[in-house]
């Protein structure tokens, strides 16, 4: 298998109330609507697989776990921005799903039902402690990181986790989560749900 790497900027939101315990439990606690519906974006600064450039490029990971994630049986849907091009959007499938090994690899074994891969135009802003990532009408997310008290502008961090991006995640409360997609449908502005945001770097 050809070598490839990725790295840029992670953000995901989550229906279940801040703080979410899947991290926090390596995914063996129940969550706290019973299930889990999540969306993981991920902005590629810098990338490649099998010489294909994916600089610039963004995706999203859409989930739903019925009961614990560590329980198996997880819906996920793909959504690739719409300025890939083919080979692009083979690369980033095979990347998403750990098909290529990788981080995504260890997720494997629990998804119950692949639901497909959607284009859209993607956007992924962050602006110090606030990130916001839109997907067309499928997805309209933001969070805004807990600052901690020891260092100015930095938020508090959840470390040494069993998370697939990042070993460590900033903490973060939801300010808005819209999903419409793959039959996972979720949409709530309280400002009392779940967020994280980290920078990655995947190879494989």
């Amino acid at each position: 298998m050809a070598g490839w790497r990725i790295e840029g900027q992670y953000m995901e939101t989550c229906n279940c109330t801040y703080l979410c315990p899947c991290p926090s439990s390596n995914l063996t606690a129940r969550p706290t609507e019973g299930d889990c519906k999540a969306a993981l974006a991920m902005r590629i600064d810098r990338g490649e697989k099998d010489g294909v450039e994916l600089d610039g490029l963004s995706f999203i990971v859409v989930m739903h776990s019925p009961g614990a994630m560590a329980e198996g049986n997880i819906t996920v849907g793909l959504i690739v921005d719409e300025r890939a091009t083919e080979k692009q959007t083979e690369a980033i499938g095979a990347i998403a799903t750990g098909a290529a090994g990788g981080p995504m690899a260890a997720l494997a074994p629990l998804v119950g039902r692949v639901a497909g891969v959607e284009k859209r135009p993607i956007s992924f802003k962050v602006d110090g402690l606030r990130y916001a990532v839109k997907a067309g009408e499928l997805i309209d997310q933001a969070c805004e990181g807990v600052p901690g008290p020891a260092r100015a502008g930095e938020p508090i961090y959840l470390d040494n986790t069993g998370h697939p991006v990042n070993s460590r995640l900033a903490l973060a409360k939801a300010t808005r989560s819209l999903f419409r997609a793959f039959g996972i449908n979720w949409n709530d502005s309280g400002g009392t749900r779940n967020g994280h945001f980290a920078p990655f770097a995947w190879a494989g």
